[in-house]
């Protein structure tokens, strides 16, 4: 059997879409390109069990449409699998008609949070033959494959339809081994594609792991993942060593970033962080997480940065306590200041993720953002931020939460792709988008830059400012205000 995992091209004037491996979708001006772990895992499992696997990521290869199509139509795979969101869910649906007129015996298959939400939606508005819902759509396909050969039943969590309409086989379950994974084929998968173009590299070629799925916390109420990952599952701290150690010795990485939701806290941390400096890897490479505000110490952020941690990525999100509360962020405000501190402190680089758009934010709640995030980098506690509109996905708590109350501007797929807010709020477009263009220009500061230019030591650095002043022009445009009407 061959089977194609794919991503095609979603050719758009707002830019390209940050599709794979993220949690909120958006089109960039100026291209990243994400390492997609899970589909990347599938693809080797589905090898490993002697499928001929293609991996066909349009979007990172800067393909078009129609090259793409032209593909499918000379490989002939039997079956296509394809990470879909919200806000591209209406275009697969025609991609997958597209294919069917190609050639009617391709089995199509959807996977990701949107479809793990709203499964019915796509199989009565699209010719997909299979959706897999949950976020183990690597162990999934490869399920699927075997049942498709008659090997296997069908496991929990599989939509399908037959001639007597659709059927499912339950609710999915999270019970697969992640141990039992075997170690990305990176060959297999083009790694290359993802190794220069993302911000969160100041070194390159870097590549991404994954030691968990996804969140240990996994209650945030905006978190499209928490659709796929209702509870957290990891790697043990032996087995991801084995892996950077793999990476170390066949590749020539520089830089890897963990993308669990949040990187394993407490002992965890400690014996990896341990296992880094034992195998001497800390020497060898940099890491870079994502990490929840309040739990790790003084001492364990000494220790990760032993360890070779140089990036830290946080969700700041507001500095309303209200917002952090009603989102279920589980954090203070004070947890922030004190962590970027303590994180600075040790010799690391906190980045935050900001958002902006809440239904019950004020302007003068939005300016206290702003001016949370200036002190910060006044300060030198952080040293790059990302800000987006917050975006109520189908599946979470608070699109249920914006739809019991009223507060949903448009149920139009197209609109959830973070260029301007689908949530009813007290500020207007404008405001929304202006304010997110602020916190950008907080770069453009004489503190900072004066910082930045003294912290230069080598090519490297210089090199990481060059691509991320490109970034920030970029994400400025992807911010442009709406046109105001008379």
């Amino acid at each position: 059997m061959k089977i194609m995992i794919a991503y095609p091209p979603i050719e758009s004037e707002k830019g390209v879409p940050l599709l794979s491996q993220n949690r909120q979708f958006q089109y960039f001006n100026e291209p990243t390109y994400i390492y997609p772990m899970v589909p990347a895992s599938a693809a080797t499992l589905l090898k490993q069990a002697g499928y001929e696997v293609t991996w066909s990521d349009g979007i990172a290869e800067v393909k078009t449409y129609s090259d793409w199509l032209e593909k499918v139509k000379k490989e002939k795979p039997d079956l296509i699998a394809m990470e879909t969101k919200t806000p591209v869910i209406k275009r697969h649906w025609q991609i997958i008609e597209e294919i069917k007129n190609i050639n009617p015996r391709i089995k199509t298959v959807l996977m990701g949070d949107h479809v793990t939400a709203l499964p019915e939606e796509s199989m009565e508005k699209s010719k997909v033959d299979f959706i897999l819902t949950g976020g183990d759509y690597d162990f999934l396909l490869l399920n699927l494959a075997k049942f498709l050969e008659g090997k296997e039943s069908l496991e929990p969590g599989i939509w399908y339809k037959e001639m007597k309409g659709v059927k499912n086989t339950g609710r999915f379950r999270l019970h697969h081994d992640l141990n039992s994974l075997p170690f990305i084929d990176r060959e297999l998968t083009k790694w290359r594609l993802y190794s220069e173009k993302n911000g969160n590299y100041k070194k390159t070629p870097g590549t991404y792991i994954m030691a968990g799925r996804d969140c240990w916390w996994h209650r945030c109420s905006f978190c499209s993942w928490t659709t796929l990952y209702p509870n957290y599952r990891v790697r043990s701290p032996q087995n991801v060593l084995d892996e950077i150690g793999e990476l170390i010795r066949a590749y020539p990485v520089k830089e890897i970033f963990d993308d669990t939701g949040t990187f394993p806290k407490g002992k965890w941390l400690e014996n990896f962080c341990q296992g880094m400096i034992q195998r001497g890897y800390n020497k060898k490479v940099n890491l870079g997480c994502n990490l929840k505000f309040g739990p790790v110490t003084q001492g364990q952020y000494h220790l990760m940065k032993k360890a070779g941690f140089r990036y830290l990525l946080f969700g700041l999100e507001s500095a309303k306590q209200e917002t952090l509360d009603r989102v279920n962020k589980g954090i203070k405000v004070r947890h922030i200041i004190e962590g970027c501190k303590m994180a600075k402190k040790a010799g690391l680089e906190p980045h935050l993720t900001i958002m902006l758009g809440y239904s019950w934010e004020t302007k003068e709640d939005v300016a206290k953002t702003i001016e949370l995030a200036k002190d910060l980098f006044r300060k030198g506690y952080a040293d790059t931020l990302q800000a987006t509109i917050v975006i109520p996905y189908p599946g979470t708590p608070l699109f249920e939460y914006c739809k019991h109350n009223n507060l949903l501007k448009t149920r139009d797929w197209d609109d959830y792709d973070m260029r301007k807010p689908v949530m009813k709020t007290p500020l207007s477009e404008h405001e929304i988008t202006e304010a997110t263009q602020q916190l950008y220009k907080v770069f453009f500061t004489p503190q900072y830059i004066l910082r930045r230019l003294v912290s230069i030591r080598n090519f490297n650095d210089l090199n990481f400012i060059k691509r991320g002043l490109t970034k920030i022009s970029g994400h400025l445009k992807d911010f442009s205000s709406p046109k105001r009407t008379p």
